[in-house]
């Protein structure tokens, strides 16, 4: 059962349930069509501040070889050095630099977003999803975000132009958060 309790008993550290959290992207492919993807390897953290939730920060590294399209070719070519350049690069990171509380519900994240060696600021929109004990025994936090990113603003630049026009990657990539995260005691 979820429960909305008063933030403030929400303030403490968090450690990113992997298991139960997804980060995702969707990319518009030959014009037509969304692929969708995730990355299956990641670790991050949360402190939360109920009382003064613009003192809360976060921070998530996420393992660049993890990524997962649902096509061993395509993730290929996305770990390859016309994307991500997964060997130079295995990591992309964010950390976060500011926090709001947008009313009811409604959070928005900032911070830097680094891809390629890239750093840019990113910001994500958040809904907090509840908290509840689990059968186990851990305070558990749920938030669901979005966010939107040109690629090319990180230097992920590689294309095809199609004969009917346009191109087969869009630039621009939206980002999707499901997180779950345990309070460390």
């Amino acid at each position: 059962m979820t429960t909305t309790p008063d933030l403030a008993t929400l303030t403490g550290e968090y450690t990113i349930d992997p298991a139960h959290t997804t980060i995702g992207f969707t990319a518009r492919h030959a014009m037509v069509t969304n692929v969708k993807g995730k990355f299956l390897d990641f670790s991050g953290e949360l402190h939360l501040d109920g009382a003064e939730p613009a003192r809360s920060t976060a921070s998530l590294d996420i393992t660049m070889d993890s990524i997962d399209t649902g096509s061993a070719d395509r993730d290929g070519h996305l770990k390859s050095s016309d994307f991500f350049k997964t060997d130079e690069f295995p990591k992309m990171t964010f950390r976060s630099t500011k926090a709001e509380a947008l009313g009811d519900d409604d959070y928005r994240v900032t911070g830097d977003l680094t891809i390629l060696g890239t750093t840019r600021p990113l910001t994500i929109d958040l809904e907090f999803n509840g908290a509840a004990k689990d059968p186990f025994g851990n305070e558990r936090v749920g938030f669901e975000g979005k966010a939107e990113i040109k690629r090319s603003e990180w230097g992920l630049t590689w294309n095809a132009a199609l004969e009917t026009g346009g191109v087969l990657v869009s630039d621009k990539i939206k980002l999707s958060f499901d997180i779950s995260a345990i309070k460390q005691a």
